[in-house]
């Protein structure tokens, strides 16, 4: 992924339009009432955020930083691996249209969750595989299709599944050029790639 210098003072908060470039919904709080909100970890979060925001039943996505010990991040420090950040996607979705599991098996699918640090050609601390929780039901539903989905892995040869799951804490918004790049950057870098295994092994 390129780098860019243009960010927010370091160490504040950043600062962006808060306007999704696609469907131009909000990407900030606080959302409409009913709405719940999940964040993945998939590898580079281009490619990640492009998977989630054509679904119907999903308000907004945006991309940023999640569980590493800085307030506030930059995209420099996070590449810097010193962080402990991972690159991950806000899916915002209505749950009366859009099924928790279907979004899970879209998660599961779309990447290799058995690379640890790292997707494809993509090596850091900020690649890994993650959810980050906000209800008992996300947590407990990702536990069970990780195990449903490693059985499946195991029957084609894969490793041991890497994905960290655990309660959401503080997710930073990245910097305003991340926000729906691949929309603005059509014939930009997109690194994602699942193993065509499928969940539940059919």
């Amino acid at each position: 992924m390129e780098k860019n210098s243009t960010t927010s003072n370091e160490n504040s908060e950043m600062i962006i339009s808060g306007i999704h470039y696609v469907n131009n919904s909000e990407m900030k709080p606080p959302f409409k009432t009913g709405l719940e909100s999940i964040i993945f970890g998939m590898g580079c979060f281009w490619g990640a955020e492009k998977c989630f925001w054509p679904l119907e039943g999903v308000y907004t996505t945006a991309v940023g930083y999640i569980a590493g010990q800085l307030a506030h991040p930059t995209y420099q420090q996070v590449c810097s691996g010193q962080t402990g950040h991972n690159e991950a996607v806000l899916l915002v979705y209505d749950p009366n249209i859009v099924n928790l599991k279907d979004l899970l098996i879209l998660f599961w699918q779309s990447h290799d969750p058995t690379q640890g640090m790292r997707q494809g050609n993509d090596k850091g601390t900020q690649y890994r595989s993650g959810i980050y929780t906000t209800t008992k039901e996300q947590l407990e539903l990702a536990n069970l299709t990780k195990n449903e989905y490693q059985k499946a892995l195991t029957k084609a040869g894969y490793p041991e599944i890497t994905t960290e799951i655990k309660t959401a804490n503080n997710f930073y918004y990245a910097e305003e050029y991340h926000q729906q790049y691949l929309a603005k950057n059509i014939n930009g870098y997109c690194g994602l790639g699942g193993t065509s295994v499928f969940f539940g092994g059919d």
